[in-house]
């Protein structure tokens, strides 16, 4: 059995992505009025924009290493050569610091814990990669070296309808969430080493999306890549940010379009609207 891959629920694979590469997902929760729910199990994205749109209390919380503990021991019981397991960055979560606990408790180096840097598919795709590079057979080292790679060469950029929720989270100070107080101003963010940072801010929500589509032609350049389109409550603006991309990304061997899941949804908001460049080094 090849090595195995797990991930976590922030890297929101597209439906059917997970079983279809043999990737294991440890799904995050969310608090709801201080009620424990599991992202991607119990509530979705729907659900989560229907609790922020009523002003209800959600929150979010990493989950545990007692958690990841029996999946990894499964997994290697089953026959699996190594675990390689990448999560988002620990810059924004604490799940890859449970994750590497869980790790050495099970010990023998048999489980590798990856800080992908990143979140959504920019995480998504260095999960696929490494799924990819596990099913040709390959060691343990080389997978981890993969999913490291693509996603140190992904781009994650993204506009809010505000910075209200990022603030309220903790994962942006107070002082940058200011960026977004003006009257009709769009924020738009990037994911920079791990850090959710302000690149710049705009007038209007066209606008803002336009410029989504600059920044992901410029990160794209000539080279070929993988493009993703993520969204929250925001599909006919996804839709038309994608065959934008299309449009303009010659080198792109498709685009995929997901609703962000309700963790990444608690932090960001209704109307999130975001796009990934990831190098194409024969993603599956």
């Amino acid at each position: 059995m090849p090595v195995a891959v797990v991930t976590d629920s922030t890297a929101h694979l597209p439906e059917g992505f997970a079983e279809r590469h043999a990737v294991r997902v440890i799904p995050l929760r969310v608090l709801v009025d201080g009620r424990a729910v599991l992202d991607g199990v119990d509530i979705g994205p729907g659900e989560l924009a229907a609790a922020l749109a009523s002003r209800r209390t959600v929150t979010t919380s990493r989950a545990n290493p007692d958690e990841f503990i029996p999946l990894y021991e499964e997994l290697l019981a089953s026959g699996a050569s190594g675990v390689v397991s990448v999560h988002l960055s620990k810059e924004l979560s604490g799940t890859w610091e449970s994750a590497r606990l869980a790790a050495t408790e099970v010990g023998g180096g048999r489980v590798r814990v990856v800080d992908s840097r990143t979140t959504v598919m920019g995480l998504g795709f260095a999960v696929l990669r490494a799924a990819e590079v596990a099913c040709g057979g390959a060691e343990a080292a080389a997978v981890e070296e993969a999913a490291v790679e693509a996603a140190a060469g992904s781009r994650t950029f993204f506009m809010l309808e505000t910075l209200e929720y990022l603030r309220r989270g903790g994962r942006i100070g107070a002082g940058a969430a200011l960026l977004g107080t003006a009257l009709a101003v769009k924020p738009v963010l990037h994911v920079d080493n791990g850090r959710i940072v302000p690149l710049e801010k705009v007038r209007t929500t066209g606008r803002a999306l336009a410029r989504l589509v600059e920044l992901a032609v410029a990160a794209a350049g000539d080279m070929p890549v993988r493009l993703a389109v993520h969204h929250l409550a925001a599909s006919d603006r996804a839709a038309e940010l994608a065959n934008r991309l299309d449009e303009r990304v010659p080198g792109s061997s498709g685009c995929v379009v997901s609703e962000v899941g309700a963790v990444i949804g608690a932090h960001t908001g209704p109307g999130m609207l975001g796009v990934v460049v990831c190098p194409d080094a024969n993603l599956p």
